[in-house]
């Protein structure tokens, strides 16, 4: 009876110390499983099995850090409640059939370091909630279907380094602010209809808009890549 009580004691001992995501946070995961047509992913999950088993999910200290399901077949909608995941620091969907607008939510995953929603069929605006993300390093988005002008307060991301908007449609010109992005290295803007204007010449050294590939900043000086000038890319 004794030994029985101490392994049914051990078994509970060793349940709590698995990954226990909150509830809201398990919540949010099934809401995007369940958008974007979790039955058909090529890595699906199994909800009888604790969070951190899932496929894709990184959890740590019993919070859902990071989210990993590139090449993964999701089909539909990111859901507003993906800004319930409030300790994402990566959020990984490239390469899958995401379509509809990026929801304001997004603005609300105040940790998030790297935003890569690449290569999917997004639609509309880069959304202005986006300055809301000041722990933001890598932000991409390139081959969508992207419309609308680059978001003004886009220098509130201040320790943004990388900006791949990339093979969209989006159009207006540079906004003036990114030249306050201290950080930034990397610049990707082609095939867009961005139009040229000063702070592009300030910002980029150079007034090729549309052959724009790279954009290396350091200590002020200003290097760009471009098909025109650089036939290998």
């Amino acid at each position: 009876m004794k030994k029985t009580l101490n392994l049914l004691l051990l078994g509970v001992f060793l349940n709590t110390l698995s990954a226990q995501v909150s509830t809201v946070e398990k919540h949010a995961l099934i809401d995007l499983y369940n958008a974007t047509n979790g039955s058909q992913w090529n890595n699906s999950w199994n909800f009888e099995t604790d969070v951190s088993t899932w496929y894709g999910v990184d959890v740590k200290n019993n919070k859902v850090v990071a989210l990993n399901l590139i090449f993964n077949n999701l089909e539909g909608i990111i859901p507003e409640s993906i800004s319930k995941l409030k300790n994402l620091k990566t959020l990984e969907l490239s390469f899958n059939k995401i379509h509809g607008s990026l929801t304001d939510e997004i603005g609300k995953l105040r940790k998030l370091e790297k935003l890569m929603i690449s290569a999917n069929f997004l639609t509309g605006q880069v959304p202005e909630s986006i300055k809301n993300l000041k722990s933001l390093k890598e932000l991409h988005l390139s081959s969508n279907l992207l419309t609308g002008e680059i978001p003004n307060n886009i220098d509130k991301m201040v320790n943004l380094e990388v900006l791949n908007l990339f093979d969209n449609k989006i159009t207006g010109t540079i906004p003036a602010e990114l030249k306050n992005c201290k950080h930034l290295k990397k610049v990707l803007l082609s095939n867009n209809y961005i139009q040229t204007n000063d702070i592009y010449d300030i910002i980029l050294g150079s007034s090729i808009v549309t052959d724009l590939i790279e954009l290396p900043l350091n200590n002020n000086n200003t290097t760009l890549l471009s098909k025109k000038n650089n036939p290998k890319l």
